[in-house]
C-alpha cells in the first residue's frame, strides 16, 4: 500500500467524512426531483397523494436530529466506557467502526435530506410532479432509515462492552498478523543481524513518534534510482526520536534524496493498528492488566484475553509456508521477532496474573496449545514465558498445592 492510498484510508476511516458523504447525497437526492420534473404525467401525483410529503418532510427533520443528538451522546458515554473500564487505546477501533459511522452518517444525512426538500418545497420550486418525485425518494430515505435504526439499536446494547472492544481488538489484530505472514518482510528481502558496512549511510528523519506505514514502494523507487541497497533499522510500531537512523543506504545520501526517503516514512503519535500487529497485541495485554487490577478483580475477562490471543496467535505458530518472492530486491527489512509478539502478550498477564491460580492454570495451558502447533520458534517462546509465568506465580500464590498445579502443567510444555 502507497503512502498516498493509505493517507486515504486514515481519512476515509474519520467520523465526519463519512457523515459529509452523506450529507451530500441527501442534498443531491433532494434536489433530484427538479431533474426528472418533466418525465411525469401531471395527473399522477394528485392520485397518489404527493401533497403529504409536506408533513412528512417536517417529522423526518425533527426526529431525525433528535436521533442523532441521541446516537452522539450515546457514542461518547460508550467510549468514555471504554476508556475506563476497557483501555484508551481502543478507542482509536471504536471511532473507526463502520457501523456506528454509517448508522451517524444516515441519520445527519437524512436530516440535511429533509431540510433541503422543507426549503425548496417552502420556495415553491416542486411542481405537482417534482413532489411525487420528491415523496418516492422519501419513502426511499424513510426504508434505509428503518434499516439502519434496527441495526444501531442492537448495536447499541454492545457499544463500549469490554467482550466487544476485546473482538474489534482481535479482528483488528488478526487481520495485521495475517497480511505481515503474507508479506514477512513488507514484500522486501529478509535482513537479519545487520551491521552498518564502511561507506553505508544512516538516514534519519526530524519527526519525533511512532512509525505508522512505510511506503515500501517509493522506498524501492528511491533506492532504484540512487542505484542503491536500502537496510532498514526500524519497522511499523518503532519510535522514532530523530536521532536513530530509519535506515542505511549502500550509498552517500544527498539532502534531497534524504528528505524522498523520509516522507516515505509515515510518523505520528500514537501507533496505528494497520502494520502494526505488535499494537494490537500490547492492546490486548492492557485489557487483561486492568481486568487484573485490585479495583476491577476481573479475571475471567483475563481468562478471555488468553483464549483469544490463541486463536489471533495460533497461525504464527503453525508451520509457514514457503516464503513469497520479494517485490522489493532492493529494500531489506528485519523480521517481526516471535519472542515480541509472546513478550508483548503474555508478559503482562503473567506478571499481574500471578496470584491468580485460574488465571495462571489457563495461561499454562494457552502456552502449551501455540507450543505443540509445529513451529520450533514458537514452542521456545511458550516454553520461556510459561517459566516466566511459573516464576511469578510461586512468588505470588501462597499455598503448596497451587503451585504444584502450575509447575505439572509447566512440564507438558514442549
Amino acid at each position: 500500500m502507497s503512502r498516498w492510498q493509505w493517507m486515504l484510508k486514515q481519512i476515509g476511516a474519520l467520523l465526519w467524512v463519512r457523515a459529509a458523504l452523506f450529507c451530500v447525497l441527501g442534498v443531491a437526492t433532494a434536489l433530484v426531483a427538479l431533474l426528472i420534473n418533466d418525465f411525469i404525467p401531471s395527473d399522477v401525483p394528485r392520485k397518489v397523494g404527493a401533497d403529504a410529503v409536506d408533513n412528512i418532510l417536517q417529522i423526518l427533520a425533527s426526529s431525525m436530529l433528535a436521533v442523532t443528538i441521541f446516537s452522539l451522546s450515546t457514542m461518547v458515554a460508550a467510549y468514555s466506557a471504554a476508556t475506563t473500564n476497557v483501555t484508551p487505546r481502543s478507542t482509536q477501533l471504536l471511532l473507526q467502526d463502520s457501523t456506528a459511522q454509517n448508522a451517524l452518517s444516515v441519520f445527519i444525512g437524512a436530516f440535511l435530506y429533509s431540510l433541503v426538500g422543507i426549503i425548496a418545497l417552502s420556495m415553491e420550486i416542486y411542481g405537482g410532479t417534482g413532489r411525487l418525485v420528491l415523496l418516492l425518494v422519501t419513502i426511499a430515505v424513510i426504508v434505509i432509515i428503518v434499516v439502519v435504526l434496527l441495526r444501531w439499536i442492537n448495536y447499541l446494547s454492545r457499544l463500549g462492552r469490554v467482550g466487544e472492544t476485546i473482538n474489534m481488538v482481535e479482528r483488528a489484530t488478526a487481520k495485521a498478523l495475517k497480511d505481515r505472514m503474507a508479506t514477512p518482510y513488507l514484500g522486501g528481502v529478509e535482513l537479519s543481524d545487520y551491521e552498518p558496512q564502511p561507506g553505508h549511510s544512516p538516514v534519519r528523519c526530524e519527526a519525533i513518534g511512532y512509525l505508522q506505514h512505510i511506503d515500501m514502494h517509493s522506498l524501492s523507487r528511491i533506492a532504484e534510482t540512487a542505484e542503491a541497497e536500502f537496510y532498514l533499522c526500524m519497522i511499523p510500531g518503532s519510535f522514532s526520536d530523530s536521532m536513530a537512523p530509519l535506515l542505511y543506504s549502500s550509498k552517500l545520501v544527498d539532502d534531497e534524496t534524504n528528505a524522498k526517503i523520509c516522507r516515505a516514512f509515515s510518523i505520528g503519535d500514537a501507533r496505528s493498528f494497520d502494520q502494526d500487529p505488535r499494537f494490537g497485541l500490547v492492546v490486548l495485554s492492557e485489557i487483561a492488566s486492568r481486568a487484573l487490577s485490585a479495583a476491577t478483580n476481573d479475571s475471567g475477562t483475563a481468562i478471555d484475553i488468553i483464549g483469544t490471543a490463541v486463536r489471533i496467535l495460533a497461525p504464527w505458530a503453525s508451520p509457514w509456508p514457503p516464503a513469497p518472492e520479494p517485490l522489493y530486491r532492493n529494500v531489506h527489512v528485519p523480521a517481526l521477532e516471535t519472542a515480541d509478539l509472546f513478550e508483548d502478550l503474555f508478559a503482562g498477564i503473567a506478571r499481574d496474573g500471578a496470584g491468580s491460580l485460574d488465571v495462571g492454570v489457563r495461561l499454562q495451558k494457552a502456552l502449551a496449545s501455540l507450543a505443540c502447533m509445529g513451529n520450533p520458534v514458537a514452542e521456545r517462546q511458550a516454553q520461556r514465558l510459561s517459566t516466566y509465568a511459573l516464576e511469578h506465580a510461586n512468588r505470588a500464590l501462597a499455598l503448596p498445592n497451587d503451585r504444584d498445579v502450575l509447575a505439572a502443567l509447566a512440564k507438558n510444555i514442549g
